[in-house]
């Protein structure tokens, strides 16, 4: 369900009230039998007000930014660990997932790391598994991020059934050479680029974590 522009009624409201007091000058005119010379400066008066109001929400139409239409994600809130993980792991993991859930506008997010899914925290999907997609091989190839701003305009969306089915982006970063972090929103273009620095320096230090527990002996 898409939610509505929490913005609309303040950028409407001068092009009501400008347009709504140009009405009832005209009504008072039209039924005053007799024009007085300061009803007439007061009529010349509510006319320019109400002009400039106008032209005021004309003009907030077209500078005020839209906030990206948001959508209820498809899906159960949850919150998963792989049983295997060292404590230690575990808690690296969930500090991250929480910040990034209550920081940035993710609504959904996989740790993905050679070849199995370590986490999945926020509404998830029905699918765990992680099958890699052609955009999954191309980060990991690369060692660049990913960000798919508007989900659904791209046709290998259909590789993140392990999101929610109406997610609206998705960002794909590295986590070292092994692995991932996806994460979901409800909302197109709603990442920022601090979000993506963020979200990059996050994956960094999950990176170092997971590396060090595979060098242990």
């Amino acid at each position: 369900m898409t939610k509505s522009d929490p913005n609309r009624v303040l950028r409407r409201l001068p092009l009501v009230v400008g347009g709504l007091g140009a009405t009832l000058l005209l009504i008072n005119r039209l039924l005053t039998p007799e024009i007085t010379n300061s009803q007439a400066r007061g009529d010349v008066l509510g006319v320019i007000l109400s002009a400039v109001l106008i032209l005021t929400g004309l003009i907030w139409q077209q500078v005020q930014p839209r906030s990206p239409d948001a959508v209820e994600l498809i899906g159960e809130e949850g919150f998963e660990l792989a049983a295997d993980l060292p404590e230690a792991v575990k808690t690296e993991l969930a500090w991250a997932s929480h910040l990034l859930l209550t920081n940035t506008v993710t609504r959904s997010l996989v740790v993905y790391y050679q070849g199995k899914v370590l986490l999945r925290r926020g509404i998830l999907a029905p699918k765990a598994e992680v099958t890699p997609g052609p955009i999954v091989k191309m980060v990991l190839e690369k060692q660049k991020p990913i960000y798919l701003v508007a989900l659904n305009v791209y046709p290998g969306r259909i590789e993140f059934d392990y999101l929610p089915e109406n997610t609206q982006g998705v960002i794909c970063q590295p986590i070292g050479e092994q692995g991932l972090l996806i994460l979901g929103a409800n909302a197109p273009r709603s990442y920022t680029k601090q979000d993506e620095n963020w979200v990059a320096g996050i994956a960094d230090k999950l990176a170092v974590t997971l590396q060090s527990i595979n060098s242990k002996p």
